[in-house]
């Protein structure tokens, strides 16, 4: 499934992705000269704040419309539209940046050769992605709706990989990276208004694609209300964000 991202959606109400992101390029840490892939790339803003560094930075995704926002407010810097699994025609990485994107990626194998491929002896990868367990309290209060409501369970698992640390890093080992650091953590994440609702509109379609248009916001209102208890507190949304950090090497 290739995934239908809006643009200004996704600025104007989740920035938080790019946000949070921030504190991940401590993790890379860029030096002058080196050349970075940032890796679903997104609007650009991450890749921008890479480049500060001097380092000459590619930014791709799969999205056409967010490459396209990228280098309308970027016009100075490389985007390109890129598949993670079938990268081409790229030089040769210091370093491999991604954050928020390889749990899009359900060919997870696939991915990590790619990038294994294109980076130097000693290249770093250095990546975020929703964890084990990552926004469970959600799909499971939107499943039990969509029964409600009378449509079948969607397991996450045809959206997402949300892999454990021994998971994903065993598979990085099998490909031949050195897994030099991680981080898994519950970092409870703030939404906008009709938070809930919002967030399943831009990054949960697939769990309406199948819905009746009489009974979309109905079923959306009806998700986020089963959430108040867990997932609402002084006015504010929350989602129940699981995230793994991990710098691995290419040996």
């Amino acid at each position: 499934m290739v995934y239908q991202w809006d643009a200004d959606l996704y600025q104007q109400k989740h920035a938080f992705v790019h946000q949070y992101g921030s504190s991940l390029i401590d993790w890379l840490n860029p030096q002058q000269g080196e050349k970075i892939l940032d890796l679903g790339c997104g609007t650009g803003e991450l890749t921008h704040q890479i480049a500060q560094s001097a380092a000459e930075v590619i930014g791709i995704d799969q999205s056409e419309e967010m490459v396209h926002r990228a280098k309308q407010q970027y016009p100075n810097m490389q985007f390109q539209v890129m598949d993670a699994t079938e990268l081409t025609g790229l030089p040769q990485f210091d370093a491999v940046f991604s954050n928020a994107v390889l749990h899009w990626v359900l060919e997870a194998k696939q991915a990590i050769q790619q990038l294994y491929q294109y980076l130097k002896p000693k290249g770093r990868l250095v990546a975020e992605l929703g964890g084990k367990n990552n926004i469970a309290q959600i799909i499971s209060a939107l499943n039990k709706q969509r029964v409600n409501f009378g449509y079948e369970v969607i397991n996450i698992e045809n959206q997402w990989y949300f892999p454990s640390v021994g998971e994903y890093s065993s598979l990085l080992e099998a490909e031949g990276f050195e897994v030099q650091q991680t981080h898994y953590y519950y970092r409870e994440t703030t939404l906008a208004e009709d938070g809930i609702k919002e967030w399943i509109r831009m990054f949960a379609g697939r769990w309406l694609a199948d819905v009746a248009s009489h009974h979309k916001e109905k079923l959306l209102e009806a998700t986020q209300e089963s959430l108040r208890s867990t997932l609402f507190r002084e006015g504010s949304w929350y989602a129940d964000y699981k995230r793994l950090r991990i710098l691995a090497v290419k040996t």
